[in-house]
């Protein structure tokens, strides 16, 4: 049934601007790209016949999405033009059924061993119960499923129901039991792992079920909801906050469903009833929703409430979206009819919970950062990087994503802010569904000082990565973070790389470029308390230039599994490769050189040998290379990369320059295919286990990878020692046994 709570807006939150005051000569084609990027924004430039003409081409594109004026949402009529403003939102509605003749039947596959049994209480209203079918139909996919249509004595066409939908279990009561006492009864019948409360005046959108089920492969998650959203568009709620004195907000009500801070899979106090899921096995533990609560109201926040008491996680899922039609079988008036019962009941749960209210929750509308996703007694920790980490593009960004998993994994709360504050897709929604907060949009783009001045104080550690990007944040941190823990990462020493640019190309530019790094590296290990690097060969300088401070040697990359279907027979592998992204210049020189170098010497005596370049943005110059023994293949997924390290023979990394640790080297370890590199390929890491060879000269190396080319023997042994190589350096306990020697977790 839901309990209304309320609205916790923050006005000044929903300040969008996009355009100054004046300009009236605006494209559309403009405002469309810009809509697309940034969809809540000031359009007070548009006159109210532009803006009509713009909604009409917004519809016809099939582009809608909420837009938000410099005004609180509140003070406008859903879609409507008031004062050059304009919310344009994507609006459900129910089609009033007056008849069944002609109606579309809807029928439900039989399952004997359903994951989910769906329970929706209905008391009249068949028009929305036939719409939330019909929806339930049409969105969900890949779960089996049951639906038990829990009758409180109707009396319309949900009398008939049966002639319309075929397929669903519907137990008709003989008297009006009332909501609570209904579910509980309808319950009883239900033989999915999971039972799922769906109100009928609801509309469930692609996937809502699928993402929700995804979430109770967590053993420690008893309960999950869904991100409830207004017929109108407007989110209704993200999950629910309690305050010490019971009352309660529905989190996010009335504000833009995809802001940032309502996508992104958390713990809640509680989730409003019109959609959530249980465990079986817990619901029956339970017997139910505490009856001391009937008719209904607060039967769900009571729930929750019992969930965790059991010692399990109630979670929200902003992937699991439902519409639903708030009031429309108790009405909203809190004085009269069942809706009267709101406040009596939120009297009792008051009662009941007291002392964990007391002990446990916060004053009414204090804290929010923290109260909305339960991470009071959690410790916080803050990640900013250049953009949401592209894992399958980089090395850099890879690094980033396997240590916000780590955080994760160690019990953080992790908030992440990309300094372009764009919602990389899908990359952004991977790190929502791990728990992660991106903080992404106009908002966070122009305010993300204010942001920190408010919240910093919420955040025990902040993690700074790439000299560019964190010393834009510094100053600003170590002034407003309190005693919060400043760790910065390098990745790798530009000042070091740039140098040795120079000293290959002569470019005396770069030397330039060099000293500028080293001013802003040394400031950012100066004023960090911390200072990350990977490899041991910069550890040393920076330690050597810091001695007094704590410079941690971190694995670049961490591995938890190992990869299968290596072969390790290398008679069945054949050719050669090379993976590095052409941004990076020391990748383009490395490719030019070995390609110029060293491949027509190996070509002189394998002549059909191939050597395939794998990499984004290859320049024209990489492409030039293209021939019969050299295939630049780009870009490849991360599935279609791991094919080629198992049926790849030697992966060669020919670097000439560049700084820290390699990311392509370490990861041909974790693919067990022996390496042949170059002094730089290998810097920092331990040459001696066996499973790379380390050579500069362009002769010696063609010589050794003819020697080896054919040597099985050889090539299993450089496999095995990558194999080991890893699970000495490169696993979860390593980082975590580095990172706890200043982190207190």
């Amino acid at each position: 049934m839901g309990t209304t709570n309320d609205n916790d807006s923050n006005k000044d939150s929903l300040k969008y601007k996009l355009f100054p005051q004046g300009s009236r000569r605006l494209f559309f084609a403009k405002v469309i790209r810009r809509c697309v990027l940034h969809p809540a924004f000031i359009l007070s430039a548009l006159s109210p016949r532009h803006i009509k003409s713009f909604i009409r081409t917004i519809k016809k594109e099939g582009m809608e999405g909420v837009f938000l004026r410099y005004r609180y949402v509140e003070d406008i009529d859903d879609n409507r033009i008031e004062n050059k403003g304009v919310v344009l939102l994507k609006e459900y509605k129910i089609k009033k059924i007056k008849k069944l003749e002609g109606l579309e039947p809807i029928s439900f596959n039989h399952y004997d061993n359903p994951t989910v049994s769906i329970v929706i209480p209905v008391y009249n209203q068949f028009d929305y119960t036939y719409h939330c079918l019909k929806s339930i139909k049409e969105q969900t996919k890949n779960i089996s499923y049951e639906i038990i249509i829990a009758d409180d004595n109707s009396f319309d066409f949900t009398t008939r129901l049966d002639e319309v939908v075929k397929g669903v279990n519907h137990i008709r009561n003989k008297e009006n039991l009332r909501f609570l006492l209904n579910c509980n009864n309808a319950a009883k019948q239900a033989r999915g792992k999971y039972i799922l409360f769906l109100n009928n005046d609801t509309q469930v959108l692609e996937n809502w079920l699928d993402e929700l089920v995804k979430l109770m492969d967590d053993e420690t998650i008893g309960m999950v909801g869904s991100k409830l959203i207004y017929p109108t568009g407007y989110l209704q709620e993200a999950g629910g906050i309690l305050w010490n004195d019971g009352s309660a907000w529905n989190y996010g009500n009335r504000k833009n469903p995809n802001g940032p801070e309502f996508c992104y899979v958390k713990e809640a106090d509680y989730i409003s009833g019109a959609a959530i899921m249980i465990r079986s096995s817990l619901w029956k533990e339970l017997g139910g929703f505490d009856e001391r609560f009937v008719p209904a109201y607060y039967e769900d926040t009571d729930l929750a409430f019992e969930v965790r008491k059991h010692g399990y996680k109630v979670v929200y899922q902003p992937a699991s979206v439902v519409v639903h039609f708030e009031g429309v079988s108790n009405g909203t008036n809190l004085t009269s009819g069942q809706k009267a019962y709101q406040v009596e009941n939120a009297k009792k749960f008051y009662e009941k919970w007291k002392d964990v209210l007391e002990k446990d929750h916060f004053k009414n509308g204090e804290n929010v950062f923290v109260a909305k996703d339960r991470s009071r007694y959690k410790k916080h920790i803050l990640v900013i990087d250049q953009y949401v980490p592209h894992y399958d593009q980089d090395a850099g960004c890879k690094c980033t994503y396997m240590y916000l998993k780590m955080f994760v994994k160690m019990g953080f709360q992790v908030t992440f802010i990309g300094d372009n504050f764009y919602k990389h897709e899908p990359y952004t929604t991977t790190l929502n569904q791990l728990g992660i907060e991106v903080l992404y949009g106009n908002y966070y783009n122009n305010n993300w000082q204010e942001f920190l001045k408010e919240n910093l104080k919420y955040f025990d550690y902040i993690y700074l990565q790439r000299p560019h990007i964190s010393i834009k944040y510094i100053d600003l941190i170590k002034e407003y973070c309190g005693d919060a823990k400043i760790i910065y990462f390098a990745h790798d020493l530009h000042h070091i790389r740039e140098k040795r640019e120079y000293e290959i190309t002569g470019k005396k530019e770069k030397l330039a470029s060099a000293e500028e790094w080293k001013k802003i590296e040394y400031e950012l290990f100066s004023k960090a308390d911390v200072g990350h690097v990977v490899g041991s060969f910069e550890q040393g300088i920076m330690q050597k230039a810091f001695p007094d401070k704590p410079i941690r040697n971190i694995p670049l990359y961490i591995y938890d599994d190992k990869p299968e279907g290596i072969r390790k027979d290398f008679s069945q592998r054949q050719d050669l490769m090379y993976v590095g992204g052409f941004g990076h210049p020391p990748n383009i020189d490395a490719v030019m050189w070995f390609g110029k170098e060293v491949m027509p010497l190996i070509v002189k005596k394998y002549p059909d040998i191939k050597w395939h370049v794998v990499g984004s943005k290859a320049n024209e110059e990489v492409m030039s290379l293209a021939s019969d023994n050299i295939i630049i293949d780009g870009f490849l997924s991360d599935e279609e990369l791991a094919e080629m390290y198992k049926n790849t023979r030697i992966d060669i990394v020919p670097l000439r320059f560049g700084a820290g640790v390699k990311g392509k080297v370490v990861e041909a370890a974790y693919y067990q295919i022996p390496l042949v590199t170059t002094s730089i390929g290998a810097e920092g890491l331990d040459a001696t286990m066996g499973n790379m060879h380390v050579v500069d000269d362009a002769q010696e190396m063609a010589d050794y990878i003819c020697s080896i080319y054919e040597d099985y023997d050889k090539l299993r042994e450089m496999s095995d020692a990558g194999e080991k190589f890893i699970e000495q350096n490169f696993t979860s306990k390593a980082a975590e046994d580095i990172l706890r020697l200043d982190i207190d977790i």
